[in-house]
């Protein structure tokens, strides 16, 4: 039997472990914390439930091929609920627009309705571009182990996907070729940070999640997206999965060639056939394993290369009921007045954006409050990462973050919506917080960001070249956000195999 040990217990290691338990090995999981889930949790405050990482479920399929393949099916054990309208945007000269949830007639409709005959034309030509685009990346590409940029060169229609992906084109250019109209514009740029990344840099293929939130749909689970890492963690421990919390990992061990087990920061040595590191992967290649092996030399280059996604500061606000309260949709988007200074604020001054967009998630759950018509937002806007010695900005100073938070609220406010004279709990998050609750450096998002032709083959790849090591996670191929992340776990899981008999 296979002895196979998990570093970390976020979603992308415990669905890995799960299907790697229900093929017969023997699976444990370490966790540095004292609870599973990586950033996917909801956090109760008082009488108030917030989710502190994702706040929607796309892509429904692959956790409903988890849970089907590892026992149960999905809908036994989660109440998955379609957000209608999927996302309500709002824009600084007072035009805004209500995408229909898993419809896209209704929501071109709400378009010309909005933005005129025009843009409804150009939303239908930019969808039927990223429908393409999703069609050609998805199997050779997001659903497969990534091997080399050369491994894609061997596909017959090569020439013809090249001329749909367009790698050559960043996001922003490709939309420029559909619309004119800024309001598209910026609807599409929100798309590069769903991977921390800069839309005037990240490749147009990234135009596809459009297509597959409109096509497979915006989703809630009742009692808040954390649910997800607690029904995951209860089907690990049904397939036989052993978690170790509060038991931080401190050197992964090897031979030079493979991988021999781990070591606790107790000192306490663990032996290993197969080690899967759901960590962020630039710490698994540096402090995890700190001797110069000439195997790793390769992916800690190109991670070295790889550019820091974003990162988030968050605000858990909990609001009383009003009768005069406007009652916002689940899925709120303010976009300022020049969404590229966000842009050159974060990625280039690397310091926070003085007028960001607001991204608010305000769901109508009754399982998310104690008292009925009372209301739990988090409030997300981007930021760079947290650090102390200038590639970032230091998130440390409490007073800072402070007044940043009540500016945040004061932007809100001025765009029509009370928050003052409702609000009962104002928690803080910052990327220092980020950084410190689970691990994730500088309290960047999703690991690395998407800046760039190349970005895809810097991240790292599912399978190290130290033998036995497996790299699974939002760091890791093919990237961050739920879906992708249960994706990794699929293609680690597979291309660990099946126990030998």
């Amino acid at each position: 039997m296979s002895n196979v040990i998990v570093i970390g217990a976020g979603i992308g290691g415990m669905c890995a472990a799960t299907r790697l338990a229900k093929a017969g090995h023997t699976v444990s999981v370490y966790e540095a914390s004292d609870q599973v889930g990586g950033k996917c949790r909801t956090e109760w405050i008082g009488k108030y439930a917030f989710d502190t990482g994702p706040s929607l479920l796309t892509l429904p399929a692959v956790y409903k091929d988890f849970f089907l393949k590892t026992g149960k099916p999905l809908e036994e054990v989660l109440n998955l609920q379609a957000v209608n309208p999927s996302f309500d945007y709002r824009f600084a000269d007072g035009s805004s627009v209500e995408f229909v949830n898993l419809s896209r007639y209704d929501t071109l409709e709400a378009i010309e309705k909005a933005f005129g005959a025009q843009a409804k034309e150009q939303w239908r030509s930019i969808m039927r571009r990223a429908e393409k685009m999703w069609d050609v990346s998805r199997e050779p590409f997001i659903e497969s182990e990534l091997t080399s940029p050369f491994a894609l060169l061997k596909r017959a229609s090569l020439f013809k996907d090249l001329l749909t992906i367009a790698p050559w084109k960043s996001l922003r250019t490709l939309v420029g070729e559909f619309t004119s109209d800024y309001r598209l514009q910026y609807i599409i740029d929100r798309y590069a940070t769903y991977s921390g990344s800069d839309p005037r840099k990240a490749p147009a293929v990234l135009s596809s999640i459009a297509y597959v939130e409109e096509a497979f749909g915006a989703w809630h689970i009742a009692g808040g997206i954390g649910q997800l890492a607690k029904a995951v963690h209860q089907r690990a421990l049904e397939c036989g999965v052993v978690f170790y919390l509060d038991s931080p990992v401190s050197k992964i061990l090897h031979d030079t060639k493979s991988v021999s087990g781990i070591i606790l920061s107790t000192g306490e040595e663990i032996p290993a056939d197969i080690v899967v590191a759901n960590a962020d992967a630039s710490q698994v290649y540096t402090s995890l394993i700190p001797e110069d092996l000439r195997v790793l030399r390769a992916p800690r280059k190109s991670l070295k290369k790889a550019e820091p996604s974003l990162a988030g500061f968050t605000l858990l606000l909990g609001l009383r009921s009003s009768v005069d309260a406007e009652s916002l949709k689940h899925h709120t988007v303010l976009f300022p007045t020049n969404y590229d200074d966000e842009f050159d604020s974060i990625f280039t001054q690397k310091k926070p954006v003085q007028d960001p967009t607001i991204y608010i998630c305000a769901p109508n759950d009754p399982e998310m409050v104690r008292t009925p018509g009372h209301e739990s937002w988090s409030v997300l806007v981007n930021a760079p990462p947290h650090s102390m010695v200038g590639n970032g900005w230091d998130w440390s100073d409490e007073n800072f973050a402070r007044e940043y938070a009540h500016h945040i609220i004061s932007l809100i406010e001025a765009r029509g919506i009370p928050v003052r004279d409702r609000l009962e709990i104002l928690e803080i998050r910052t990327p220092a917080d980020l950084e410190t609750s689970v691990r994730a450096p500088g309290g960047s998002i999703y690991g690395t960001s998407s800046n760039g032709a190349r970005s895809a083959f810097l991240r790292a790849r599912n399978r190290s070249p130290l033998k036995g090591l497996f790299c699974v996670g939002g760091s890791a191929h093919p990237g961050g956000g739920l879906p992708l992340v249960g994706i990794s776990a699929e293609i680690v899981a597979n291309a660990i195999g099946r126990k030998r008999t």
